[in-house]
């Protein structure tokens, strides 16, 4: 008989949750596709500025323009991943298209010929400064079954705290034990059940000892991941031209967080004396929320060729609130397992993220009219990010792990152009340190870009493809089956801009 039922939601406490370091370090980088120019040039504009997306550098960079104006941007973003999983490797690519860039700049000319102050620029930007579009799937034969998931959480809680009460539906039951006692016991309720663990004594409700009902030396282990979503940034910017040769601004900056990750783990190949045949296990998070973070910059003329400059981007701090669903199912599974599925919300109470703060030093040589060259050095402490309310002693514990096993990140982007006539011409490279200490979890990122621009007059159109590269490390799972899978992630982007000029 089908059960109907309103959604039941709960509020989790901050330590029942599931944040971890891949949360911060989700929100601690960005990879701003900005302006087909900027990206043409692999975003090395920290000392010339003339750019919205330039903004994100250094904020000084908006008192450069000349003029007002206004720039669109769309991308095709493109994502291919090879995910090698105990010598088996499996292909996917996604493609999105998106509407990545927004803004306008109003330049104010001083009236007064003495002034030391020439201008002064007001700008508006909107920039995607992360695209979280991306899936892969791995496959491979695994020594490491999810029994060990469930064990490692069932192991200590007493068998009483899972059984259902008198007339209380199974999707009540895992709603009430996330809330009152946590997302251990949840899991261990999810294992018992799913049909994948056993107490070791089914008529001790004070019993804390679980066994696995799977037999195996090896199983056969698929999982997908797809993640969707974005980190966009708006920017209230102002800047000044000081004399001829000094530039100065600032900005304030606000984000929203929209990101949506699901994973689906199927499991096969046991004995054939094993009780259980197969097991699906498939999780949903959805996040979302707001961010803030300031940064001041300068621009400085040394003479008519050299430029220098340096900026100052804050800590962001986000308010972030997670939601999750779950559901699994196997040839042991209580009969009315399948009413726990993601229908089925718990809530979790919201949650800081304190991205580190960074600092970055430029120089650009410009040729005249002919073209330029540009080099920026971006330096983050990836160490320094936190997870907060830090009294939590959840969130203690993983800013203890953020702070042991993250580092510093340098950044290097170079970037070209070369003008004839009309038609500009851009090429740039990048190379950005990975962030674990060990260069493993993560590893370094390289990418080259290119482009072409052609102007005119009062207006002009840009076009740029750039391609990054990547080594991750994927966990399935945080804890039991834990052996990663290998993936080699290519981004490639084809961006095109209109700039209007007033």
């Amino acid at each position: 008989m089908k059960r109907y039922y309103i959604f039941i939601m709960v509020l989790v406490c901050s330590a029942a949750s599931a944040q971890n370091i891949s949360d911060i370090l989700r929100y601690s980088q960005e990879n701003i596709q900005g302006t087909a120019r900027f990206q043409g040039l692999s975003g090395a504009f920290g000392a010339l500025g003339g750019d919205l997306s330039a903004l994100n550098v250094n904020p000084a960079g908006s008192a450069v323009f000349n003029n007002s104006l206004l720039t669109v941007s769309g991308s095709n973003y493109n994502t291919e991943n090879s995910a090698n999983y105990f010598n088996s490797t499996r292909n996917t690519e996604l493609n999105s298209l998106e509407l990545n860039q927004v803004g306008g700049v109003f330049v104010f000319k001083s009236t007064n010929e003495n002034s030391d102050w020439k201008k002064v620029a007001l700008a508006l930007n909107y920039d995607v400064v992360q695209n979280y579009d991306n899936e892969f799937f791995a496959s491979g034969n695994s020594n490491q079954g999810i029994d060990n998931y469930f064990l490692s959480f069932a192991q200590g809680v007493p068998f009483g705290q899972l059984l259902l009460q008198d007339g209380e539906f199974i999707e009540e039951a895992y709603l009430d034990i996330g809330s009152s006692l946590g997302f251990t016991e949840q899991q261990a309720f999810l294992g018992y059940f799913g049909g994948v663990i056993d107490p070791v004594d089914v008529n001790d409700d004070n019993n804390t000892a679980y066994v696995s009902n799977a037999q195996y030396s090896s199983v056969n282990q698929n999982f997908f991941k797809s993640t969707a979503g974005y980190n966009s940034k708006f920017t209230l910017n102002v800047a000044s031209q000081y004399q001829d040769n000094l530039y100065l601004g600032a900005s304030l900056n606000f984000h929203t967080v929209m990101y949506d990750e699901l994973t689906e783990f199927s499991e096969t190949g046991y004995d054939g004396a094993s009780e259980i045949q197969f097991v699906n296990f498939d999780n949903y998070l959805h996040t979302e929320g707001t961010g803030f973070s300031f940064s001041v910059g300068a621009i400085a003329k040394l003479n008519n060729n050299l430029r220098i400059g340096g900026s100052y981007q804050s800590p962001t701090w986000y308010d972030l609130a997670d939601d999750t669903s779950q559901r699994i199912n196997s040839d042991l599974a209580d009969d009315d397992i399948g009413f726990i599925d993601f229908n089925i919300i718990n809530l979790f109470e919201s949650y800081t993220v304190k991205t580190p703060g960074k600092l970055t030093g430029s120089v650009a040589i410009i040729f005249g009219k002919e073209g330029l060259l540009s080099f920026d050095y971006g330096y983050q402490d990836m160490s320094q990010a936190e997870l907060r309310p830090s009294g939590d002693p959840f969130f203690n514990s993983v800013n203890q792990t953020v702070a042991s096993e993250l580092g510093a990140v340098s950044t290097f982007r170079l970037g070209g152009e070369y003008r004839i006539d009309e038609v500009s011409l851009r090429g740039g490279y990048r190379f950005e340190q990975s962030p674990y200490n060990n260069g493993i979890t993560i590893g370094d990122l390289t990418g080259f870009s290119g482009g072409i621009g052609y102007n005119f007059g009062g207006s002009r159109i840009d076009l740029a493809y750039s391609r990054s590269e990547q080594d991750v490390s994927e966990q399935l799972f945080d804890v039991g089956v834990t052996t990663p899978a290998m993936v080699n992630r290519i981004t490639n982007n084809i961006t095109l801009g209109y700039t209007l000029n007033f």
